[in-house]
């Protein structure tokens, strides 16, 4: 019996930076604890990213290490990565040794990379990626990995197991409908009125806020309530209509599962876990990719385009005559909402977490 059986496996994530790999890791955490109580997981992070709240507030332990961002362009960063690479790898690999790692879990970004190359020939490795074209730490990581793992087909990675991307119980189980009053009560929005979900990822996006907050009369006027997550570095002044239903502005939402329970509809980027999320509930959506990186926001984005559930606007394009043109006369018909919100469903990935769980805990018995 290895000592992993004895005392239960310890399984180290590594997904920090943003909440498209913060999420799943912690999806991916609950499925292990699910299937093996015993089991401890610990999170790797860094001193600037989301995870520094993210990780304890959902129970996790979370070890801090040297971000290493990759440089897009060759610059001086580009001469210096040697030097952060090798640093952070030491620094990790202290970490695992200490906590008695048994696998490590990489799910792209710049935690993911020194977590990598500290548990080559030491560790195992599993990578499981989320976009719909592979990122360049996943990219050196699946040369080393027991196991791959990928949202879609085609994600760049060889030898890729392809189960959808892990997410967390609150998601998969949630009933929209049964939430509805709830919700909406929690953010202070109209009870009945038709509602409009808006974020541009946890740090907003001034093209998406400048959009919809530009058409906040014609909103009003149509009698559609909005919930307007702009980012916590940014603000958002909108106008009260007398009458309307109210257009509620927040820096950040906390509880997602009651924003997505209090909408009709949402227009937001096209992350990988946001899209996986707003398809597993049901949630018709307009998708606006972000214009930078690699294009693949608009590539996670176009399965639920196609199957129906969702709209595709350029960021170039979003103005305020698009929220009038095309999002107000979406909120303002049941049945298409209807529609799109069972082609939507079915574009989910409900069993990711539970799949990769079991995953990571045979190479571990291996």
């Amino acid at each position: 019996m290895s000592e992993a059986s004895r005392r239960g496996p310890c399984v180290v994530v590594a997904g920090g930076g943003t909440a498209g790999h913060i999420e799943p890791a912690l999806a991916l955490a609950d499925a292990v604890l699910r299937q093996r109580p015993d089991a401890r997981v610990v999170a790797l992070g860094t001193e600037r990213g989301l995870e520094r709240t993210i990780v304890p507030a959902r129970g996790y332990p979370l070890e801090l290490i040297p971000p290493v961002p990759m440089p897009r362009k060759p610059n001086l960063d580009l001469l210096r990565l040697p030097l952060k690479v090798r640093a952070a790898v030491k620094i990790t690999r202290e970490v695992l040794d200490r906590v008695g790692a048994d696998v490590v879990v990489g799910f792209g970004g710049y935690v993911a990379l020194p977590a990598y190359l500290a548990a080559r020939g030491r560790l195992p490795i599993v990578v499981h990626e989320s976009n719909a074209r592979a990122g360049v730490a996943n990219k050196i990581g699946a040369r080393m990995a027991e196991r791959v793992a990928a949202a879609v087909p085609d994600s760049g990675l060889p030898n890729a197991d392809v189960i959808g991307i892990p997410l967390r119980t609150s998601i998969i189980s949630l009933n929209r409908e049964a939430l509805r009053a709830q919700a909406r009560a929690h953010f202070g929005l109209h009870p009945t009125a038709p509602t409009l979900l808006v974020f541009g990822g946890s740090q907003g996006a001034r093209s998406v806020n400048s959009a919809v907050s530009g058409a906040a009369r014609e909103l009003a006027d149509a009698g559609i309530g909005v919930l307007h997550a702009h980012g916590p570095k940014n603000t958002l002044a909108v106008q009260e209509v007398a009458g309307a239903p109210p257009y509620v502005a927040v820096p950040y939402l906390e509880r997602m599962d009651l924003a997505y329970a209090a909408a009709d509809a949402v227009l937001c980027r096209s992350g990988a876990m946001t899209v996986a999320e707003v398809s597993a509930v049901g949630l018709p959506a307009v998708f606006v990719p972000l214009p930078h990186g690699n294009g693949e926001q608009a590539l996670n984005g176009r399965p639920v385009v196609d199957a129906g559930g969702a709209l595709m606007v350029d960021d170039a394009e979003l103005t305020a005559s698009t929220i009038t043109d095309l999002v107000i006369p979406l909120l303002r018909d049941s049945g298409r909402l209807a529609a799109m919100s069972a082609a939507a469903r079915g574009s989910g990935h409900r069993e990711a977490a539970d799949v990769l769980a079991r995953m990571v805990l045979e190479v571990v018995r291996k």
